[in-house]
């Protein structure tokens, strides 16, 4: 079933792949194989992959599709798993883990991985602490006869947005140095 404009919604899914010793050449191989399989799937966008530097034993496969829909068709697809089923012995894929905040702390034009948490927070609670004090100085006093409900989403709702688009991207310049740097 094919979808129509209005169903474009695209998804990008990121995987890192572990190579073994002295697999690399086998893996490009099996890399280019999947990628052509992918290709011929509905929706597929592309993709890319990325050898880290260092050992060349990381790689890191970026695939988009027009729709989560789509993209799980082909992640489920028998053709994948018998092709993922032949990296048996050559690689494995790696799970990360994140915390969902990462994308607070990303810089335009850049890839960096995520600065420690610990820093993440500190920042965070910098952001949040003064826009908290003149919520409750200057909008508070204002809404107290609203309804609890209606009072607590206020604070979230405008919160979120001002985080989201202007203030963490500008933190993380201007702190670019500090929260980068090797812990």
């Amino acid at each position: 079933m094919s979808e129509g404009p209005q169903d474009i919604h695209p998804v990008t899914e990121v995987f890192t792949w572990r190579v073994a010793p002295g697999k690399q050449e086998e893996f490009e191989s099996w890399a280019h194989g999947i990628t052509g399989a992918a290709a011929k799937f509905e929706g597929h966008l592309g993709a890319a992959w990325l050898r880290s530097e260092g050992d060349g034993s990381c790689y890191h496969t970026v695939v988009r599709f027009t729709s989560a829909r789509l993209l799980a068709q082909w992640l489920h697809s028998p053709d994948r798993a018998q092709r993922i089923r032949q990296l048996n012995g050559i690689a494995t894929k790696e799970v990360a883990r994140s915390t969902g905040m990462e994308t607070w702390f990303s810089l335009p034009g850049q890839a960096v991985s995520a600065p420690p948490k610990w820093k993440m927070a500190v920042v965070t609670f910098c952001a949040i602490w003064p826009i908290s004090i003149l919520f409750d100085g200057l909008v508070a006093p204002s809404i107290l006869g609203w309804p609890l409900p209606v009072r607590a989403a206020v604070f979230p709702l405008a919160l979120v947005p001002l985080l989201t688009f202007l203030i963490m991207p500008s933190l993380s310049r201007l702190l670019r140095h500090w929260l980068y740097s090797v812990v």
